[in-house]
């Protein structure tokens, strides 16, 4: 159990968030999990009522509480409707931290965060494990999206459609250091693929290294690369964030960089937007280096952000050869208002019609922790999302999450879709190759 004295100042900094709150029930018609569930506790309206009594409901009953927080996609589709500004996520992710605190970690929780996530090095040896030994527990089932189920029925895995994990953390052999001393002119960036590309789609990160080389950008990639601590805040495990929030700082701080830039969404919004936010969960040693979160924060860009807005990337004409269809992921357009710039990418590939989806910002369900703890509502939320995908009658479906990358794989696996499923980044670096030719292409690898 956490201190009371701390709890208490925890709950008091809730209140000013909270004050602009009216019940005026945007959220509500927001809200894909009400949408599936039509239960007020599902809705933001209805946990921000919660959230005002925390202190009273946590001796209530604390367990119950934590249930009704847990309730939640984290999407930010009820933030980015409130009129009155209401920092949803932040109080949410304040409040799950304060319940956490006071009923304490489960022991299966306890090991993934700190014995695990918190340690690097030891998470990809984890990770490393699982790759090379998953192949008889699984099986293929559509060669197109790659994906794969269980052999044998699981309890975690259920019946998801997943992409393997990779047999090594891309990371671990794509390691540089600036090669030479800064050129006048040249762009250089940290590249931080995020553990989801890390680990089991490294294809993007490969195809952001030939779209970096194409454009002459100096390239950064770490020997070790931390979490940026979103499963970990997600869970209200505040000590496990802090320090990846640290570690992750530390990497980072003695290098001379423009930009850090990353193709995943949340690592994206949760860099930009949560560390900040919960920059008083930065405790210990890593509290000393809370004065650099804003400079971090300042070069922190989404991949197809940096091209279009910063290298200049523009549209082409597309050619007649098929067409894509995109889905914004949460984190992009509702949390850093990125959309325009992933469909310039796409125009800019050339080799694809773009055919809009409805309701192309619509939540796809994953949610990170949602989809392993509320599968078949995560199911029923993104089954909305296939239909859309499906409708448009596109070869290819790209998304700039690679979360919602496997969230999609699966709706369309279980669908027996042949629909490809893409980063933004992968068409754009495609079409480089095709224009390039091998050589060049292999040059730039």
């Amino acid at each position: 159990m956490a201190d009371i004295a701390e709890l208490v100042r925890l709950l008091k900094e809730l209140e000013d968030d909270l004050v602009s709150c009216t019940r005026c029930g945007m959220c509500q018609a927001v809200c894909p999990l009400y949408g599936e569930t039509g239960r007020e506790t599902d809705v933001a309206r209805g946990k921000l009522v919660l959230v005002e009594n925390l202190s009273q409901e946590i001796l209530d009953d604390p367990e119950a509480v934590k249930e009704r927080l847990d309730r939640c996609l984290l999407c930010g589709s009820c933030a980015a409707a409130c009129p009155g500004g209401v920092p949803v996520l932040d109080v949410f992710l304040k409040a799950r931290a304060i319940i956490t605190g006071y009923l304490g970690l489960s022991p299966f929780k306890k090991a993934i965060f700190r014995g695990f996530l918190s340690n690097p090095d030891r998470f990809d040896s984890l990770m490393q494990w699982m790759g090379r030994l998953q192949g008889p527990f699984t099986r293929s089932v559509n060669k197109t999206l790659g994906s794969s189920c269980a052999r044998f029925m699981s309890p975690v895995i259920g019946d998801r459609h997943f992409m393997p994990i990779a047999a090594e953390a891309w990371h671990k052999k794509a390691h540089r250091d600036f090669s030479e001393p800064r050129q006048s002119g040249r762009t250089r960036v940290v590249f931080y693929p995020g553990c989801l590309v890390d680990k089991v789609l490294p294809r993007v990160a490969e195809a952001a290294m030939e779209v970096f080389a194409f454009h002459g950008v100096d390239v950064y990639v770490a020997a070790q690369v931390p979490c940026c601590g979103i499963p970990a805040l997600s869970a209200g495990d505040v000590q496990t964030f802090s320090h990846l929030v640290g570690k992750n700082i530390r990497i980072w701080q003695d290098l001379d960089f423009d930009y850090l830039v990353t193709p995943c969404a949340t690592c994206t919004s949760t860099i930009a937007k949560l560390w900040p936010a919960m920059e008083t969960y930065i405790t210990g040693d890593s509290g000393k280096i809370r004065d650099q979160i804003p400079g971090i924060v300042e070069k922190t860009r989404d991949i197809n952000a940096f091209f279009v807005d910063v290298m200049g990337v523009q549209a082409k004409q597309p050619a007649d050869s098929g067409t894509v269809t995109y889905h914004d992921p949460c984190h992009l357009k509702k949390s850093l208002g990125i959309a325009k710039q992933p469909r310039t990418i796409l125009a800019a590939a050339g080799s694809l019609q773009l055919s809009e989806m409805s309701d192309a910002d619509r939540c796809c369900g994953m949610g990170g922790s949602f989809n392993l703890a509320h599968y078949e509502l995560s199911k029923k939320i993104g089954a909305k999302k296939r239909d859309a995908i499906l409708a448009t009658g596109a070869d290819t479906v790209a998304t700039g999450c690679p979360a919602c990358m496997l969230q999609i794989i699966d709706l369309l696996s279980h669908a027996q879709s042949s629909i490809r499923v893409c980063h933004p980044i992968e068409l754009y670096a495609q079409s480089l190759r095709q224009t390039a030719g091998p050589a060049r292409a292999e040059n730039q690898k």
